[in-house]
């Protein structure tokens, strides 16, 4: 029931403030709902993108970034506008990247992490238990942890993924896009038929630790495999619903009615190509398109990206909604 309220508070409180002022006493109920109960998102990409584009500089991130040469999504004002309880911070790396430089440019990122909570004092502070997350939320401040979002990044080392645990990473995605040694990925080939029996013990010293499994990028069967092993929920932190849209990346029916009798959780992902199917199909023929005229016009880039922006113009992209 409070997760059904604090959806409903969650739709209210960005479909209804664009169009019309929100009624008074849904305002209070909303506003009771989130200083009661932590608001968490899940998964938010920005030590990533300080990485990409601004040498992990996390100056300037207390109110609007629009200084910066590549406005950012995320700062303190507007974690504070959102509302937010806890943030999972993501801790990504290039699935493509493998062994010991995995490992190294993990532990880069979640330094990354820590920097960006100790420079953010009145705002952020690092949560190591599910207590700490009601207390900072009740202090005001928003709980943050890391999650590694991808397996291959402990470079198939327990150790590996003792230390990120003890660095402040609270869940790990099983894989990422790619299918690991020891797990299938939802948007890569199989090689396990789901998890291997080294993919179970990764399961298990999670569960050990008291590290949140993300299932969020990995294959059905990946899924049901972890389903089956853990002995604690678990969840999804960016997934949305297969019956909506048959994404390989969304939570297939036979999984969702598993997840009662887990106590595990499914984090919706609002990104366009996880809610519409009609984009999801829109966006393949755009990728057809796209191949069509990089086959016509080898060498002609300009052709390209003319033909892209014609092409577009006259196949504009569904958009999601709400009621999606």
């Amino acid at each position: 029931m409070r997760s059904a309220v604090l959806l409903s508070a969650l739709l209210l409180s960005t479909a209804t403030i664009a169009q019309q002022p929100i009624d008074p006493k849904i305002k209070a109920r909303i506003d009771r709902v989130l200083k009661k109960t932590p608001l968490i998102d899940g998964h938010n990409d920005l030590p990533w993108e300080l990485r990409q584009n601004h040498e992990y500089s996390t100056e300037g991130l207390a109110g609007g970034t629009a200084s910066r040469e590549k406005p950012l999504m995320t700062d303190m004002a507007r974690l504070r506008e959102g509302r937010v309880g806890a943030q999972l911070w993501s801790v990504y790396i290039n699935a493509a990247t493998k062994g010991d430089e995995a490992i190294r440019q993990t532990i880069e990122q979640l330094d990354a992490v820590a920097r960006l909570v100790e420079a953010y004092p009145n705002d952020l502070e690092w949560a190591r238990t599910a207590d700490d997350i009601v207390r900072i939320h009740n202090q005001g401040r928003i709980a943050s942890m890391a999650g590694v979002e991808g397996g291959d990044q402990t470079g198939g080392n327990l150790a590996a993924l003792r230390q990120f645990y003890r660095l402040g990473a609270r869940y790990m995605t099983l894989t990422h896009s790619k299918t690991t040694d020891w797990a299938d990925s939802a948007t890569d080939a199989p090689r396990h038929g789901g998890l291997s029996p080294f993919g179970i013990k990764v399961v298990d010293e999670m569960n050990r630790l008291g590290m949140l499994i993300d299932l969020s990028h990995v294959s059905e069967e990946s899924m049901a495999d972890a389903l089956d092993a853990t002995k604690a929920p678990v969840i999804f932190s960016h997934s949305s619903a297969r019956a909506v849209n048959h994404h390989p990346r969304n939570v297939p029916d036979s999984i969702l009615q598993r997840l009662p009798a887990n106590g595990g959780v499914v984090m919706i992902n609002f990104y366009t190509g996880f809610i519409s199917e009609p984009y999801r199909q829109w966006n393949a023929l755009r990728a057809g398109e796209e191949a069509r005229l990089k086959s016509l016009n080898p060498g002609d880039p300009k052709a390209v990206e003319q033909g892209m922006k014609d092409w577009s113009a006259a196949h504009p992209a569904p958009l999601a909604t709400i009621e999606q």
